[in-house]
């Protein structure tokens, strides 16, 4: 009798190497500022089918890797734009970025995929690739100072709703929940039985279920959204990249802060706060340019404005720090903070005595700055306490603030006009308001241009700037400005521990006959 010729379980898997990439590249539509969630479904559930019917753990590794490649260099390619203010000198390098985005950062879905293949059946690789999805992108916070840009859990922000179990289980802990909802439907596809049917709907139901029970429980929870006597000034002047370190154009920078921040009454001023690096002067040096501040400072209160900061070591050379100020209205420095978490490769450059002489240049146009002492509190006058921070710091889940030493409120000073009209600024955005909410703590964020926010311990706007826009908000703090949360108290324990026991079911199930 003739042999019947093999039926692939999923037509659609046939040419899984160019699905994978394919999925991936669209799963980055599911990031702000597009949040198309659905498609998640198909790029998570496919991409587990994949794995699943993989011969070996290397095969895994390559679909993994396909899908991640394009994730990330879809969803970080506005990174190149920076290399596009000078693109003469730099321009050449856009489209190396891209691929070195993808090509490093989809190693952290590889893994993952190579790491859930072992695990010989559906369901325990459904388990296990979720913990090694979240365990990895743990890493990924970390790892060579880390990255932790456009996490999964990310995709959950297109609601004030969805986001609030970041306060329990943090950003790690909805990108779990994220794929344990969106990977589901492969158990059916995979088994093609009654069971799996109802197993699939009843997990991603009991996830979903849970995301939205625990949202409304914060909302309910946070009662008091009335405002409190402390009033802000955020100022967004939308100087475009290309001349905010123009020479010529330095003083009519300055200037224009000034006179943008006194164009209304300063009178209930408590607060102006100005953007990163928005004074082009070193003020704690040049006091001729801090005293024409002076109509840019309210009567009674201050003004936050950051600026490079020089500071002279026992040898008598001088650093550049990037800092923020904090100046009263006698133009007098109150106090300071020194941005901690540098950018590689944009304010130092990593091991940059071993790099080739061809790469020297590029080097040599990139910034050497000293790192401050990490999370500082700032008290000023009978004002609540607040930290600061400065551009991407705020991207790096409980290292924003000192447990030991909690601000009341943040400032976050930063300029996202490197990158122009594109989704970085929005994705900072969500980071920074993913940050509000799993330490339930108010965060004021000022840009040069980008999206200037008062955020709530919630994560929700409660007023903004849009991004290239130049204006003012002026905008009362929220009266209860912070509370206590669980991902606060314990930082990333609790997805740890969800992790670990993801890990334990699925070794128990890769032994049963399933």
């Amino acid at each position: 009798m003739p042999q019947r010729k093999k039926r692939m379980p999923n037509k659609i898997l046939q040419h899984k190497k160019i699905l994978c990439f394919a999925l991936g590249a669209l799963a980055a539509s599911a990031l702000p500022p597009f949040y198309l969630f659905p498609v998640l479904f198909i790029c998570f559930s496919t991409l587990l089918l994949a794995i699943n019917q993989s011969t070996s753990w290397k095969q895994a590794f390559k679909y993994g890797y396909l899908f991640g490649f394009a994730f990330f260099a879809i969803s970080l390619s506005w990174i190149g734009n920076a290399l596009l203010i000078d693109a003469k000198t730099f321009g050449w390098l856009y489209p190396i970025v891209i691929i070195a985005c993808g090509g490093f950062f989809g190693l952290f879905y590889a893994f993952p995929a190579a790491l859930s293949f072992p695990f010989k059946n559906i369901y325990a690789r459904y388990l296990s690739f979720a913990a090694f999805f979240v365990f990895f992108e743990w890493i990924r916070s970390f790892i060579f100072t880390g990255f932790p840009w456009n996490m999964l859990g990310s995709t959950l922000a297109f609601s004030t709703l969805t986001m609030q179990p970041a306060s329990l289980i943090g950003t790690y802990g909805l990108s779990y929940l994220v794929v344990m909802i969106t990977s589901a439907p492969a158990l059916y596809f995979a088994a093609r039985s009654r069971r799996s049917l109802w197993l699939s709907a009843a997990l991603a139901l009991f996830f979903t279920a849970f995301i939205l029970a625990f949202g409304s429980y914060k909302l309910a929870f946070y009662q008091d959204n009335s405002p409190s006597s402390v009033t802000i000034r955020l100022v967004q002047p939308n100087i475009p990249q290309t001349m905010k370190w123009d020479k010529a154009s330095l003083q009519q920078n300055f200037d224009d802060y000034v006179e943008l921040s006194a164009g209304k009454s300063l009178d209930n001023i408590d607060f102006v706060i100005w953007g990163e690096t928005a004074s082009p002067y070193p003020l704690d040096l040049d006091e001729t340019h801090r005293r024409q501040l002076k109509p840019a400072i309210p009567p009674k209160g201050y003004l936050i404005t950051g600026l490079v900061r020089y500071e002279n070591d026992y040898y008598g050379n001088y650093h550049a720090l990037n800092s923020m100020l904090v100046i009263n209205s006698d133009s007098l420095i109150e106090d300071y903070y020194d941005k901690s978490h540098l950018v590689p490769f944009g304010e130092y450059i990593p091991l940059r005595q071993y790099l080739p002489a061809w790469i020297r240049p590029v080097a040599n146009a990139i910034g050497t700055f000293k790192a401050g002492n990490g999370p500082k509190v700032i008290n000023i006058a009978d004002y609540p306490s607040f930290g600061g921070l400065i551009c991407y710091e705020v991207i790096f889940p409980h290292q924003i603030i000192n447990p030991q030493h909690r601000p009341d409120w943040i400032v976050n000073l930063t300029n996202d006009g490197w990158y122009g009209d594109s989704q970085g600024p929005y994705q900072h955005l969500v980071s920074t308001r993913l940050r509000a909410v799993e330490e339930g703590i108010t965060i004021v964020r000022s840009a040069n241009t980008g999206i200037s926010a008062v955020i709530n311990p919630l994560g929700k706007v409660l007023g903004q700037i849009p991004l290239n826009h130049k204006g003012i908000l002026d905008i009362q703090l929220p009266k209860e400005l912070n509370f206590s949360t669980a991902y606060g108290n314990f930082g990333d324990l609790l997805p740890l521990i969800i992790v670990f026991v993801n890990i334990v079911l699925a070794f128990y199930l890769r032994s049963r006959n399933l």
